[in-house]
């Protein structure tokens, strides 16, 4: 259904920068099978090229890339005019799109935040890598079980989803949007509600 959508999106010309990439992706993969693009999707290889800057206004990899360089400069020797810039650089990324991601988060490589829009990501949640999340998630504490979340790799959030508490997110699982997560969710499954439930499971391991 997605693809669908995004090919009428891309056909009446209001599909975004992101979505007209994906499309021309499917176009190269036609061919080989959508699987084969499912398969390239890892949940421990980081894939950097999704957080790679398009574009000077490209609001949500420019958040993401402060982050970055902060965590990368904030151990070095010249770190505190470095640093300094990396925190302006943050602040102003955050303002631009309404997220609070904190400058110390444990987020893997790979992150794609689609509508970055209101999205709260604690500081003690682990986000793996290759991961999605779309506006309005949060991810932190709050939940029936203490501590915060552990997402794995490849994990899709759709938007307003509400993560909480100590709970683990499997590989491949996918979060409907809406959904309050307060109980672990196995790897490879489709949870939706309050609270979330599942709804599916995938036939096939989605790894390399």
């Amino acid at each position: 259904m997605r693809v669908q959508s995004l090919l009428q999106s891309f056909w009446k010309g209001t599909a975004d920068d992101d979505a007209q990439e994906l499309i021309e992706q499917l176009r190269e993969l036609a061919p080989k099978g959508i699987e084969a693009e499912i398969a390239e999707i890892s949940v421990n290889v980081p894939d950097w090229s999704r957080e790679r800057c398009r574009r000077f206004w490209d609001p949500s990899r420019r958040l993401l890339r402060s982050i970055r360089h902060y965590q990368k400069w904030k151990a070095g020797a010249i770190r505190k005019w470095f640093t300094s810039y990396w925190v302006l650089q943050h602040r102003f990324w955050s303002v631009i799109t309404g997220a609070d991601i904190p400058l110390n988060s444990q987020i893997a490589g790979g992150l794609l935040l689609s509508h970055p829009n209101g999205v709260v990501i604690f500081p003690d949640a682990v986000i793996g890598p290759n991961c999605v999340l779309f506006q309005q998630v949060t991810i932190g504490t709050g939940g029936s079980t203490p501590g915060a979340p552990i997402l794995g790799g490849h994990v899709e959030v759709g938007a307003g989803a509400k993560i909480l508490g100590g709970v683990k997110i499997g590989d491949h699982a996918v979060v409907g949007a809406n959904a309050v997560v307060v109980r672990d969710v196995p790897p490879r499954t489709t949870v939706v509600g309050i609270p979330a439930r599942v709804i599916s499971v995938a036939q096939h391991v989605r790894r390399k």
